[in-house]
């Protein structure tokens, strides 16, 4: 392939100087004829002017006529640099295997960097992952190496999970030359100018560099069907195409102005490559103007990327202070009639010490550009970089099957279109370089479930099923008389949470989330959710069980209030009463306050987790209303039949002790009752003033923690009054939240964006939160212990759960860890 556009001086693959080889390139053999020293000489002064095509040609008939293997050795390597100059990768891949163990290899080990590079084009990745571990072995500094391992490991991946994108062959545009690098040529995108080498091109002669034509403009149109017409020449009165190399077009917004490059010839062989600018005159073009871009004449410039207003330009340059090769580099200037600023290179994030070549500016934001220096299939591949203020992220490679083990290159989108226009010359095609369209499908997705009765799995017909997302939509379904709902795709976008919630009259309100965020592939969700009808008798709370006399809630007992908190945050209209009762031993006075203190105790509790006072009632009924077993329950071995009223006289009558005292136990409980319905939930952002002081013991000191394999430790911790369990990280690597469970933080209220530390429009954007993002916790708290303000942080690499080292835990107070008891105990 021809790559760049147009010049053999503006090569892909031109960093030889760089790499320290072209010392050799003038060094003939003294055992050497003269005649023989004569043809080397020939072949290295065309290879030196870039004429490639020449040069091996040259290079076989003095190989034919050498004797001196080392010398012969040196000949394949200058006839493989010309096949890879050429894109010749097959050929290139031979020659370099000649020399690959040779002590010329050894005392040059950039053979193995150019070989491995060959074999990847080639497809094969095991044989290059070889090679580029042995150029990694002799030059351990250049990055390229262990790119080349990386590229070789990540394209199995890609090839077995190609993305969503589609790439067709333009047959009808494409010839056996080089057809590359289009541009949208007319407000209706039914027009292209591009590049290529075929027949009826304005040079004469061929190019020394490829053999090919020189490359001119070329334009071509769709007509309603869809069908392109035969290409023609853009410009056939010599001012915009010449007998140089013209190409890499690039229009601005309204189609008055190209930008493009241009090389010279065989007969200007000074000439360096110069981007030009050109306006429309009629139906022809004016006179084109070189773009003064410095006053170094000695560096290539070219592949413009023009910004919508006309006032930035993104371009490819091998001018000095670059990252290696050919670099992308800006300038900026203040109106369309100034020139532009001096060029600032894009750094380090975007360029390497490869090849960044063929920009395109996407709604002036993202950038995607072809490189041979970030991991990649082979060749050149296509990626996509956005702008964040002065930055630039992290390049990210388009996979399969934009890209490919060949060359794939000048991407261009249509405006507000997922499709456009790129490069390739991969296997399949027409000629070396051919067009290929590419869209990028909408993601489709859909979400339907069925919604039933918890207590008899019958389904519940004319419930509501409200979807709200995080992108500010909201739309409701009713459930089908077998209870089905559905959203369809037009309802569900991508990058968007929804947060579901089921309403029924005499039904608790449940509610699920999911989202489309950073998902790649289309998919149908499946949401079933199961109704809680509201009792209309009290319900016993499972497990809230008290010491005789005491009113503590034990750290064990906890967690079975977390299913009642749950409901009363999905059910934000609902007050409960929460009622103690005790067993009938001790006066009634004593046994009405001990039950006050404990509805109390678990009323703290629950406000203490976030939910409003004014919905919780706590009452003491001490010892009046004995329970009524509702099923039958097996109590410390013994069993007491549904039914049974516990009173005083029924306990007596029990014949052991061991069986009285399971059945007071039984009568000492907690249970709640809906009182009503009709709540207004204060606004989410206003804080709840009433501060609560919860009676404890000194076994309040005590958290009850979990204990796993490997002596995995989790404690539970509240967040902002948020429940989250939080594993032990014995690395202490500080408290670090997985991007799942910082997302559930952020969506349920617990944290906003006033709490990230920097600038949150960027920490926040498009639906996510940045890898290392740092946040403040407002209230951290373990079992009795608080700490306020301290930081936390997000990690992308951390797939789920949350983790805390022990100096975390330190800012609450001195502690030890008792695995044997599973207990965490502070001091």
């Amino acid at each position: 392939m021809v790559f760049p556009e147009t010049s053999r001086k503006y090569s892909i693959s031109g960093t030889l100087l760089s790499l320290g080889i072209f010392i050799m390139v003038s060094f003939v053999s003294p055992s050497v004829s003269y005649g023989q020293s004569r043809r080397i000489a020939a072949a290295e002064e065309a290879f030196n002017n870039f004429q490639y095509n020449v040069a091996v040609n040259r290079y076989k008939k003095a190989y034919s006529k050498t004797k001196s293997r080392p010398e012969k050795d040196r000949i394949s390597f200058q006839m493989a640099e010309c096949y890879r100059m050429m894109n010749n990768t097959k050929r290139a891949e031979v020659t370099y295997r000649r020399i690959i163990k040779s002590d010329f290899a050894r005392r040059n080990p950039v053979v193995y960097l150019h070989y491995a590079n060959m074999l990847r084009a080639n497809e094969k990745y095991e044989d290059a992952k070889d090679y580029y571990s042995l150029y990694v072995e002799n030059v351990p500094d250049d990055p390229r190496g262990a790119n080349g391992i990386r590229s070789c490991e990540l394209a199995s991946e890609w090839i077995e999970n190609p993305t969503k994108f589609t790439v067709t062959n333009i047959k009808k545009v494409n010839s056996k030359s080089d057809d590359f690098a289009a541009t949208y040529a007319d407000k209706f995108y039914n027009a292209l100018i591009f590049t290529s080498t075929r027949e009826g091109s304005t040079g004469k002669g061929l190019d020394d560099w490829t053999g090919q034509n020189f490359s001119d403009l070329f334009l071509t149109r769709q007509d309603r069907k869809g069908e392109w017409s035969e290409p023609t020449l853009a410009d056939a009165e010599g001012r915009v195409n010449t007998s140089g190399n013209e190409g890499a077009p690039a229009f601005n917004d309204n189609f008055t102005t190209l930008y493009y490059t241009r090389c010279g010839n065989a007969e200007d062989s000074a000439s360096n490559c110069q981007i030009l600018v050109v306006k429309r005159s009629g139906r022809g073009w004016g006179e084109p103007q070189v773009l003064n871009l410095g006053k170094d004449t000695a560096v290539t410039n070219g592949h413009p990327a023009i910004s919508s207003d006309e006032l930035t330009l993104i371009f490819s340059s091998d001018r000095k202070n670059g990252q290696g090769g050919k670099d992308l580099w800006i300038a900026t200037r203040k109106s369309t009639s100034d020139e532009f600023n001096k060029p600032l290179n894009l750094g380090a994030v975007v360029n390497t010490p490869g090849d960044e070549v063929f920009p395109f500016l996407k709604n002036d934001t993202v950038l995607y550009f072809s490189s041979n220096g970030h991991p990649g299939l082979g060749g050149l591949d296509i990626f996509k970089s956005v702008r964040r203020g002065d930055e630039w992220t992290i390049p990210v490679n388009m996979e399969v099957p934009v890209n490919s083990s060949a060359d794939d290159f000048a991407m261009i989108f249509q405006p507000g279109e997922e499709q456009g226009f790129m490069t390739s010359n991969r296997k399949g095609g027409r000629g070396g370089d051919d067009i290929y369209s590419f869209i990028n499908p909408p993601l489709v997705f859909t979400l339907q479930g069925t919604v039933k009765d918890d207590r008899t799995l019958q389904f519940v017909p004319l419930a509501t099923v409200r979807l709200v997302g995080s992108d500010g939509s909201s739309v409701d379904a009713k459930t089908d008389p077998k209870g089905f709902y559905s959203f369809s795709k037009s309802q569900i976008k991508p990058n968007v949470t929804y947060e579901l919630t089921v309403l029924k009259d005499n039904y608790f309100n449940k509610k699920a989330r999911e989202t489309t965020v950073g998902l790649e592939k289309n998919k149908d969700f499946v949401i079933d959710f199961l109704l809680e009808p509201i009792p209309e008798k009290p319900v016993v709370l499972p497990d809230i069980l008290y010491d005789l006399a005491k009113w503590d809630l034990k750290p064990q007992y906890q967690d079975s209030l977390q299913g009642l908190i749950k409901t009363l945050l999905e059910n934000e209209t609902v007050v409960v009463e929460l009622a103690s009762h005790t067993d009938a031993r001790d006066t009634e006075e004593r046994n009405d306050i001990l039950s006050q203190r404990r509805a109390e105790s678990v009323v703290n509790y629950l406000i203490d987790r976030g939910i409003d006072p004014e919905r919780l009632v706590a009452k003491g009924y001490g010892e009046r209303v004995p329970r009524v077993l509702a099923k039958d329950v097996r109590k410390d071995g013994f069993l007491f039949k549904n039914g049974t009223r516990l009173t005083e006289t029924f306990i007596d009558s029990l014949s052991t002790t061991a069986e009285k005292e399971a059945a007071h136990a039984l009568n000492r409980r907690t249970e709640f009752r809906v009182l009503s319905k009709d709540f207004v939930p204060k606004p989410k952002n206003k804080e709840i003033t009433q501060k609560v002081e919860i009676k404890i013991n000194p076994e309040d000191n005590i958290v009850a923690i979990e204990v796993g394999r490997g002596n995995a430790v989790t404690i539970p911790v509240i967040v902002n009054g948020y429940n989250v369990k939080i594993m032990l990280d014995r690395d202490d690597r500080g408290l670090i939240f997985s991007l799942p469970e910082a997302q559930k933080l952020l969506q349920s209220g617990a944290i906003t964006k006033d709490d990230f530390i920097g600038d949150a429009n960027v920490i926040l954007a498009e639906g996510s939160i940045a890898d290392r993002a740092v946040f403040r916790i407002r209230e951290f708290k373990i079992g009795p212990k608080t700490v306020s303000n301290i930081e936390a942080s997000v990690s992308t690499r951390l797939t789920e759960g949350v983790i805390m080292g022990e100096s975390t835990i330190n800012m609450l107070g001195r502690f030890k860890i008792d695995e044997a008891n599973k207990q965490l105990i502070f001091n």
